[in-house]
C-alpha cells in the first residue's frame, strides 16, 4: 500500500527514540490517554514528521471528517494519525509520538506500516497508552494496569497486572505486534470512573504521564495536570454532594477499593451519576468531549 504512510526522518537523527502511542475512541475512556500524549507533546515541543493516509484505514461514516463553515475560508479536516518527534536534550533519548483516531479497518496493515516506520527511525522501545471505564471512585489516585515485555521496564511503579480477556482495540494489537518484533513493549492503562465518563479525567491523565516518565526516563512538569486533576475531583464532588443516592454509589466504590473483595454485583449502576454529570456540564455550558472520534 504505497504512500499510505508519509514520514520525513528528522535531521540530525533522533537519539534512541522511544515511541509513545495513543488513539482516541474505544481505547480512550474519559479522553485520558489522548490528553496525556497531547500534554507530553506540548511540553516537549513535538513537531510533526509524518502522517497516515486516512482513506486507507477509516470508515468515514464511523469517523467523519469535520467541516468548518464559520470562517471566510471553509475548511475540511479529515481524520488522521499524526507522527511527531520531540528532542529531549535533558534526557538520554528522544520521543516519537503517535496520536489519532482509532482506525476502522486493515489493522494488520496499519500496524505493520507504523512499526516499520518507527523502527526505521531507530526506536527500540514502544509504549502504548490506554484508558478504560472501571468501577473505581474518582476520589482515589489512579493505579495503572501495566503489561511489559521485561520486568525492569516498569521498576518502581505502583501497578497492577492485567486480568482481562475479551475484545481489544488497536492499542492491544500494536502492543503485542511490537513485542513480537522484539521491541521493548510497555502498555499503560488507566482505569477511569465509569460514572464520570463525560468529563476529561485528569487524574488518569496524570497517572499516564507519570508512567511515561518512569518508562522513558524523560521528565515532565505535572503542575498544571495536578491542578486540573483537583478541579476534576471537585467538579464531580459537587454533583455527588447534591444527591444522596450518588453519595452512596461513591461510598460503595471507595469501600470496594479498600477491601478489594466486594462483588461487582453489589455495586449500584452509575447511570444516574452519568445523567447528573451531563446535566451539570450543560448548566455550565461546558459540554463533554465528543466520543468515538
Amino acid at each position: 500500500m504505497p504512500g499510505a504512510l508519509d514520514i520525513t526522518p528528522p535531521t540530525p537523527p533522533l537519539r534512541d527514540p522511544v515511541v509513545v502511542v495513543a488513539f482516541r475512541g474505544w481505547n480512550d475512556a474519559a479522553s485520558a490517554a489522548s490528553s496525556a500524549i497531547a500534554t507530553i507533546g506540548d511540553q516537549r515541543g513535538a513537531t510533526r514528521i509524518g502522517s497516515v493516509d486516512p482513506e486507507e484505514f477509516y470508515d468515514f461514516q464511523v469517523t467523519r471528517p469535520i467541516i468548518d463553515l464559520t470562517a471566510d475560508e471553509h475548511t475540511l479536516i479529515w481524520p488522521e494519525v499524526e507522527i511527531l518527534a520531540a528532542r529531549c536534550p535533558d534526557a538520554d533519548r528522544d520521543l516519537v509520538l503517535v496520536l489519532g483516531g482509532e482506525p476502522s479497518m486493515r489493522w494488520p496493515t496499519f500496524c505493520r506500516l507504523l512499526l516499520d516506520a518507527v523502527q526505521a527511525l531507530g526506536a527500540r522501545r514502544f509504549v502504548t497508552l490506554g484508558a478504560l471505564l472501571a468501577d473505581v471512585p474518582h476520589t482515589r489516585d489512579v493505579t495503572l494496569t501495566v503489561m511489559a515485555t521485561k520486568d525492569g521496564l516498569v521498576d518502581g511503579m505502583d501497578t497492577r497486572p492485567p486480568g482481562y480477556r475479551g475484545p481489544t482495540g488497536i492499542v492491544g494489537v500494536l502492543h503485542l505486534l511490537a513485542a513480537e518484533r522484539g521491541l521493548d513493549a510497555v502498555s499503560l492503562w488507566a482505569p477511569t470512573s465509569h460514572y464520570a465518563a463525560g468529563v476529561v479525567n485528569h487524574k488518569a491523565e496524570l497517572a499516564l504521564v507519570e508512567g511515561v516518565g518512569r518508562v522513558t526516563g524523560i521528565g515532565f512538569d505535572t503542575t498544571d495536570i495536578r491542578a486540573n486533576a483537583r478541579e476534576f475531583e471537585e467538579q464531580v464532588d459537587q454533583v455527588v454532594a447534591g444527591d444522596p443516592r450518588l453519595q452512596q454509589l461513591v461510598e460503595q466504590l471507595e469501600q470496594a477499593a479498600e477491601e478489594e473483595g466486594m462483588d461487582d454485583q453489589d455495586l449500584p449502576s452509575g447511570d444516574e451519576l452519568v445523567a447528573e454529570l451531563e446535566r451539570f456540564l450543560r448548566e455550565r455550558q461546558d459540554p463533554p468531549p465528543p466520543q468515538g472520534m
